[in-house]
C-alpha cells in the first residue's frame, strides 16, 4: 500500500507542535513572534503556522562548534532588542 502524503510538500505546524520541536514553550515561541526575534511563520485565516524548514533554519542560526566560534549567527532571547526596528509606521518609543 502507497503512502498518501509521499509527494506532498512538508506538512506545517501549529505554534504547540513548533514550539515542542523546537524545545521550547509555546509561550516562549508567541514572545519570539511579538518581538520579531523568532522563525518565520505563517498567517492562514486565524491561525499561525510554521514550515519545518523555517524553523530549522532559524535553529541553525545558534549553531556553534565551541564557545569561540561565532557561529552564522545568534538566536535572539523572546525579549524586546533596542537593535530591532520597529514594525513600518511606528515610532520607537
Amino acid at each position: 500500500m502507497s503512502d498518501p502524503l509521499a509527494g506532498l510538500p512538508p506538512r506545517f505546524l501549529r505554534t504547540p507542535e513548533a514550539a515542542r520541536y523546537l524545545g521550547l514553550s509555546g509561550r516562549t515561541l508567541e514572545k519570539h513572534r511579538t518581538y520579531g526575534t523568532g522563525p518565520t511563520y505563517r498567517k492562514i485565516g486565524g491561525r499561525v503556522v510554521y514550515a519545518l524548514d523555517d524553523l530549522k533554519a532559524w535553529a541553525d542560526l545558534g549553531a556553534k562548534t565551541s564557545t569561540s566560534d561565532p557561529g552564522k549567527g545568534t538566536v535572539l532571547p523572546a525579549k524586546k532588542h533596542p537593535t530591532l526596528r520597529p514594525y513600518a509606521g511606528q515610532e520607537r518609543r
